[in-house]
């Protein structure tokens, strides 16, 4: 993990880190085009060069309230694939591209239970502390995508 590549981006006022091996790209968000009964932290579809974007609003993939305007401030999102599918998560701002300067450690209590489904670890980095973020987890929302989906069908 030391000297790893991290983007680190603030989700409701927290830095979280994510592998830049994760990322494949930052871009201006355009157009979101909402999705009937898709699960509230899916805002809706992007299109990235033809390609489809299901566009995630994390605050709300954390269980937390939309900012005070409604949608992230930052008017990019970072680019990830999971589980071959790609994904554009709306971040409060992304602010750098930075190193590990240490291990992954236990997260700190007090950050509260949606916090601690997504953290895989607390990381020092070469920008100051941040939550390391297990993308899988975070995509799937607060209750977890599978009950999602069988409560939608």
């Amino acid at each position: 993990m030391i000297g790893e590549l991290l983007v680190v981006a603030r989700i409701a006022g927290r830095a979280c880190a994510l592998s830049a091996l994760d990322v494949k790209s930052v871009i201006e968000i355009g157009t979101v085009t909402p999705i009937p009964r898709a699960p509230s932290w899916i805002a809706g579809i992007t299109a990235l060069r033809s390609q489809a974007l299901t566009v995630i609003d994390c605050r709300r993939a954390l269980g937390l309230a939309a900012g005070a305007s409604g949608w992230p401030t930052d008017h990019r999102a970072i680019v990830v694939a999971e589980g071959g599918h790609s994904y554009a998560l709306l971040v409060d701002a992304i602010e750098d591209i930075t190193t590990a300067a240490s291990e992954a450690g236990q997260v700190p209590g007090g950050f509260g239970p949606e916090w601690s489904r997504i953290a895989t670890g607390m990381v020092e980095t070469m920008a100051g502390p941040a939550l390391l973020v297990d993308l899988a987890a975070l995509i799937a929302g607060p209750e977890g995508l599978s009950s999602e989906i069988e409560a939608a069908a």
